[in-house]
């Protein structure tokens, strides 16, 4: 048993952490307006909408066009793919056929998502 716990502590500790940060970060700054350490004095100048420091001009809601989105997830996925790839590769020669035929499908998958995108004529840009 304390194997585990000295393989897996560090994991725990790590978890922990992971949870209690942002916690302390989105409590503190709540419990300290509540003491009267922090004051707030909202105005209209710092509510006021703007980009990189200049006032905004026409509507500050603009609707995107989706293929922006479409272009993001397809990035996303096959970046990705190359992190999935990337311990793949690195320990080819000590694999198992198995495991060379198992990444074949993963790629074959890959390809056919790819395909289904060209087809639907997601990949271009208008």
């Amino acid at each position: 048993m304390p194997t585990f716990l000295g393989e897996f502590g560090y994991v725990g500790i790590l978890l922990i952490i992971a949870i209690l940060v942002p916690l302390i970060l989105i409590i503190l700054p709540i419990a300290l307006r509540y003491v009267g350490l922090v004051r707030q004095k909202p105005n209209p100048v710092k509510n006021a909408t703007y980009e990189c420091g200049l006032e905004t001009v026409g509507p500050t809601w603009v609707q995107f066009n989706f293929r922006y989105y479409i272009y993001a997830l397809l990035f996303v996925i096959f970046d990705i793919e190359t992190v999935f790839l990337y311990p793949w590769a690195v320990a080819f020669r000590e694999l198992a056929w198995f495991t060379i035929v198992e990444v074949l499908i993963f790629m074959a998958i890959l390809v056919v998502g790819l395909a289904y995108a060209w087809k639907k004529k997601a990949l271009e840009w208008k």
